[in-house]
């Protein structure tokens, strides 16, 4: 059975995770200290028994998604089989250590870098997000096209389901103009700033740098990625990519698409929470999806 190994991103966190791993598995407790040490914090203590504000911290919320689910997959491996894998967002990184193209300790590197970046970049520009519910792809493609300001697509997460990112006053002209066309909902998110849109440029300026630095490898199986949503292997088309992830749309929805046309028959969600496997529902009702959230 070919399957799609899909991997969360940002806000999937929550209070407790990963301690059963370390608990139970030398090498995940092995892997969390060793988080530890190149983050320079004790990154465990805040996942292990921090408050939901305590991991909503910038520093903390994207290496702790990454480490659940890479750390989770890696001490599942005898299971972790994959044809196919890919991540949502920051959930890439995960996909591509997952999948042996780049390395764990690469990986927490560039996410940690990746989370500083996005920071600063929000901190220069008031910037939000917003779930659109109810509309075409293209409806809402058309109506943010027309708004004066930033403000475009950045995660098709399934059909009828699109969030959009840009500066405040586009995102609430956009929401305007979205309702009158006829969304159910046009629901602001409450984010840091507009991930995924031309304002990230500051930070995928920086974190290209650091993706530069870093080895990639071929990986065990082709990696999904949310620019390009074909089945990469090249690590030359893998890193080009990964540069252009932080500016350009997730495009979730044609990646799923392409992987049940390249022969899915199950998803598996690796890491905290199951909202992909909801998605996942969505793009194909009858495609059997699952998650793994602990050992």
């Amino acid at each position: 059975m070919k399957k799609a190994f899909v991997f969360p991103g940002q806000g999937a966190q929550f209070s407790g995770m990963g301690k059963d791993m370390y608990e139970q598995s030398a090498l995940a407790k092995e892997l969390f200290e060793k988080a530890n040490e190149i983050l320079g914090f004790r990154i465990t203590d805040i996942m292990f028994e921090g408050s939901d504000e305590d991991l909503r911290q910038t520093k903390v919320t994207q290496p702790a998604v990454f480490l659940h689910s890479v750390i989770l997959a890696k001490t599942y491996a005898e299971k972790f089989e994959p044809s196919m894998v890919a991540g949502h967002s920051l959930g890439e990184f995960s996909a591509l250590v997952a999948a042996g193209a780049l390395s764990f300790e690469d990986g927490l590197v560039l996410v940690s870098k990746r989370a500083m970046a996005m920071q600063k970049a929000c901190e220069l520009q008031p910037s939000t997000m917003a779930a659109i519910i109810g509309l075409s792809d293209e409806k809402v493609e058309e109506i943010c096209a027309s708004i004066d300001g930033v403000v475009v697509p950045a995660n098709y997460n399934c059909p009828g389901q699109l969030v959009i990112s840009g500066s405040m006053e586009a995102i609430d002209a956009a929401c305007e103009k979205l309702k009158e066309a006829g969304a159910k909902r046009a629901l602001k998110l409450s984010v840091g700033g507009a991930f995924h849109s031309p304002l990230m440029q500051p930070a995928q300026e920086e974190l290209a740098a650091a993706i530069d630095q870093a080895q990639f490898m071929t990986p065990i199986c082709p990696v999904y990625q949310n620019v390009s949503t074909q089945g990469e292997t090249d690590p030359a088309v893998i890193k080009a990519n990964l540069v252009k992830q932080l500016t350009s749309p997730v495009k979730w929805t044609q990646s799923v698409q392409n992987m049940i046309a390249d022969g899915a028959e199950q998803f598996v969600e690796v890491g905290p929470g199951s909202v992909l496997q909801g998605l996942v529902k969505k793009i194909q009702k009858d495609m059997p999806a699952t998650s793994i959230q602990e050992l």
